[in-house]
């Protein structure tokens, strides 16, 4: 599978200035990873987000997103974004601040 190169430099602007930030190629896309901690991805078109299970359960209820599955059970925590949720600068900056708190909130590895 490839990722949305375009998409991958907008969150590389969106978490700019933060210590301790890397990616890592993960299924099969990129994940941006703070403090060793998974916070956000692209897969394909997509928008994928690690948050607290309230957070996830949350943004579930919200247009344009929907549980990520890779292998028929869903990840607890992680949330698809679809290319609609994510399109405005405001928007996409909405949801990876929130995966990044999520990401900040864990001990580093």
């Amino acid at each position: 599978m490839a990722y949305d190169e375009k998409l991958a430099g907008r969150i590389r602007k969106a978490l700019a200035g933060r210590r301790r930030l890397t990616e890592r190629k993960m299924f099969g896309g990129m994940a941006f990873m703070l403090r060793g901690n998974m916070c956000c991805g692209v897969l394909d078109d997509e928008l994928i987000l690690r948050l607290t299970p309230e957070h996830a359960e949350k943004a579930l209820k919200k247009p344009h997103t929907r549980p990520f599955d890779m292998t028929g059970r869903p990840m607890k925590g992680f949330v698809v974004v679809t290319p609609r949720g994510h399109k405005s600068p405001a928007a996409l900056r909405k949801w990876v601040e929130q995966a990044a708190r999520f990401a900040r909130s864990l001990p580093a590895k």
